[in-house]
């Protein structure tokens, strides 16, 4: 499992009570967090903007076989890139389903066999491993970086988890590139225009002409800022022998949907902003997809070399 406290969001497909139940205690005890939805809404949510980390499906989730598995196709083609995980009643491997059948589904399990479905939940959900120091530091200095420029505000983060969806949230994002000797990708943060111009407008009263371009503006600002703090703190020297393979980021509008050219899982944090005193509320999504290199054990906190110093006496805060 992965080391930090991240979570993720899966969708759960059952029709049996007791399934319901053994799957939320196998859930609740790994750090997944369960999502149920009715048949009939089953691909209004697949059409939204909930981010997922995988489906959990069981094979007598209709009344019929066949209706199942063309349920299961739906998902497959709306979500492709979410892994499947098919109950059976009986053993765990996909091998007696049609091959047709079989491309729907990541893996199959049964779900008296948790240790196996355990390891399904490693291989394709937390596969990658985030250090809690990295994740923690993140979480902190966005959260400063969007007070800072949105002020008397509250800022709220709920709790960070991985996601395998390609959504994009909202009208805008911004991309920066992350590169050193332990990662190289992408931080991306995603908005909606409308709120944003209207904090603006809030913060800025005697401003007559706000439009799309100061809202662009604030969110290089808000990127500059994460990054900066982000390079400063955990981006080291890169080595001479640097990895400089890159591949094509493909843009999706009409979908919103976004490919880094890796199946990898990404970190992403929510953030929600809130003014009680003019009921303005907004969210803002952080991803950060590590698609061309990845080595977690050789990740290096250099706040915290400074934070010994200052607790030695050998370094105070001017």
């Amino acid at each position: 499992m992965t080391e930090s406290p991240l979570l993720s969001k899966v969708l759960i497909l059952e029709g049996t009570s007791e399934f319901n139940e053994s799957l939320k205690g196998f859930c609740d005890h790994i750090g997944l967090l369960p999502l149920k939805v009715n048949k009939s809404n089953l691909m209004t949510v697949l059409n939204s903007n909930i981010d997922l980390g995988a489906v959990f499906f069981a094979e007598d989730y209709a009344d019929t076989r066949e209706e199942s598995m063309n349920i299961a196709r739906e998902i497959h083609r709306a979500r492709r890139e979410l892994p499947i995980f098919l109950r059976r009643d009986q053993g765990h491997s996909l091998d007696d389903l049609p091959l047709q059948e079989q491309r729907y589904f990541c893996a199959a399990y049964n779900i008296q066999n948790t240790e196996h479905l355990r390891h399904l939940v490693d291989e394709y959900i937390f596969c990658l491993v985030y250090p809690s120091a990295l994740v923690h530091g993140i979480r902190t200095m966005t959260e400063e970086a969007l007070s800072s420029q949105f002020r008397n505000m509250n800022v709220v983060c709920d709790p960070p988890y991985v996601v395998r969806d390609r959504l994009i949230y909202g009208e805008l994002f911004s991309l920066m590139s992350l590169e050193s000797s332990w990662c190289k990708g992408y931080m991306m943060f995603q908005i909606q225009e409308a709120p944003i111009l209207q904090a603006l407008r809030i913060m800025n009263p005697d401003a007559e002409d706000l439009d799309f371009r100061d809202v662009n503006s604030m969110l290089g600002e808000i990127t500059n800022l994460v990054w900066g703090q982000f390079k400063n703190r955990y981006v080291g020297e890169p080595p001479e022998n640097a990895n400089r393979v890159q591949v094509p980021i493909i843009i999706n509008h009409q979908h919103k949907h976004i490919s880094f050219g890796t199946e990898n899982p990404q970190l992403c944090l929510h953030y929600l902003l809130t003014n009680g005193d003019n009921g303005l509320s907004f969210e803002i999504y952080q991803r950060f997809v590590f698609n061309l290199s990845w080595s977690p054990e050789d990740f290096k906190d250099n706040g915290s070399e400074i934070q010994e110093f200052v607790s030695s006496g050998e370094l105070e805060f001017f």
